[in-house]
């Protein structure tokens, strides 16, 4: 069989062959690309052909790093590699940095086939556990991957899991960036107008610029007083109903986290996130101990190794595994099934670019543990517009593509001016 430039794919072998004899592996979710191609001669033979990085200036302060890969079918499959170098503006450096990591991992995959998902695994994840920029790198070619195998076998990305079992996800808006001024008033006025663009859960991190440690006790009272402050002002907007979530980027030692949560108690979080770092499992399950609040956390945590001491110690009710950062999609199933054994929820981290959410929300369609999937709401007015078809959400939810693959494609006409 052979693929058209289009991506379709022709000859008697086509996505319904591969449905009816390889049911039994997709259930399993890692079944061995390689084995079904030896069995089936005339299935595609794909090979990537070269990758692109396309680091995107979204607002002032953001930057998405957008990847994708190329075929010698035409087909292309994308990934993200955002956020690695810290929530602050990613450089033109940065840029630079992740392009030469996203080589080192591109060796791995360039000219075999984009099927071959497992095997770039076991090659790449002892490079990938150096650090958050290798972490990210590995994760986005590891997305490349399963778009292009959805593009290839004609069928969504989830269906390779398993098949979706829903098709809407719900969505929480993080109304963090958008916040201007960060005062109470202005977390209160995006909180409200995310509330009438028809979300029902938001998050926002009103402690962001917390003095460090050892500041005077004013000081620290003031900026505590502040988020306070911020949080009510935020739960007055948006009425008893909605679900309101803080995060508080680990700003906090045990004692102060436990404070602010039991002034916090009036607002009735849904979550009280990372008030200490989630490595710190011990005192992240002391705080859990101590509180009423449900908490969260993991954000940027690797692999099922990086998760498992804090969903064994149910050090959280929810973690938070990223696409971009965790090991990709396949990894986040992992993750994702260590934490429903261990009876914690998964909501994935998602404070990112368009193409992040599509990878994940091929992810959410089939978790049975599934909460809530994160959105980056309000950076800009064309965010929706970068991917084609276009990224729509509808009264906090978003509608899972069945096209193949993530079921999107970049729309160049839109980031061409907008590259770094």
């Amino acid at each position: 069989m052979s693929a058209t430039p289009g991506g379709r794919m022709n000859g008697g072998a086509n996505r319904r062959t591969f449905l009816k004899t390889g049911a039994a592996a997709l259930t399993g979710a890692t079944f061995s690309f390689n084995a079904w191609l030896e069995a089936h001669p005339a299935a595609p033979k794909l090979r990537v052909t070269g990758m692109e990085l396309l680091p995107v200036r979204a607002t002032e302060r953001t930057v998405w790093l957008l990847v994708r890969l190329r075929t010698d079918a035409g087909l292309t499959g994308l990934g993200e590699a955002s956020d690695a170098f810290g929530f602050a503006n990613t450089t033109s450096e940065d840029a630079r940095a992740m392009r030469a990591e996203l080589g080192d991992f591109f060796r791995l995959i360039d000219g075999k086939s984009p099927l071959e998902i497992e095997a770039y695994r076991q090659q790449g994840m002892p490079r990938a556990r150096r650090g958050l920029v290798s972490a990210t790198a590995f994760s986005a070619l590891e997305q490349c991957l399963w778009d292009l195998a959805g593009k290839a076998l004609e069928a969504p990305s989830s269906a390779l899991f398993g098949g979706r079992v829903r098709d809407t996800l719900p969505v929480y808006a993080n109304i963090n960036r958008a916040t201007k001024p960060r005062t109470p008033a202005g977390f209160a006025a995006a909180a409200r107008k995310a509330f009438a663009d028809g979300f029902r859960a938001m998050k926002a991190a009103p402690f962001d610029g917390f003095p460090a440690a050892g500041s005077p006790s004013a000081e620290i009272d003031a900026a505590v007083n502040n988020g306070i402050d911020a949080v009510t002002a935020m739960r007055e907007a948006v009425g008893p109903d909605t679900a309101l979530m803080v995060d508080c980027h680990s700003f906090f030692d045990v004692s102060l986290a436990v404070r602010v949560a039991q002034r916090l108690e009036a607002a009735r979080l849904t979550w009280y996130e990372e008030p200490v770092a989630p490595d710190r499992v011990d005192d992240t399950a002391e705080i859990h101990r101590r509180i009423r609040q449900p908490m969260a956390g993991g954000e940027l945590l690797f692999g099922v190794a990086g998760f498992a001491p804090l969903t064994r110690a149910r050090a959280v009710d929810v973690i938070m595994p990223d696409v971009k950062h965790c090991g990709g999609l396949l990894e986040l199933t992992h993750i994702a099934a260590l934490a429903g054994a261990d009876g914690v929820r998964v909501a994935p981290h998602n404070p990112s670019g368009p193409v992040s959410t599509a990878a994940s929300m091929q992810i959410c369609a089939v978790l049975e543990n599934f909460n809530y999937l994160e959105l980056q709401w309000g950076e800009t007015d064309w965010r929706g517009d970068v991917l084609d078809p276009p990224e729509v959400f509808t009264s906090g939810t978003i509608r899972v593509p069945d096209r193949p693959g993530f079921g999107v494609e970049l729309n160049d006409r839109v980031i061409r001016n907008r590259l770094i």
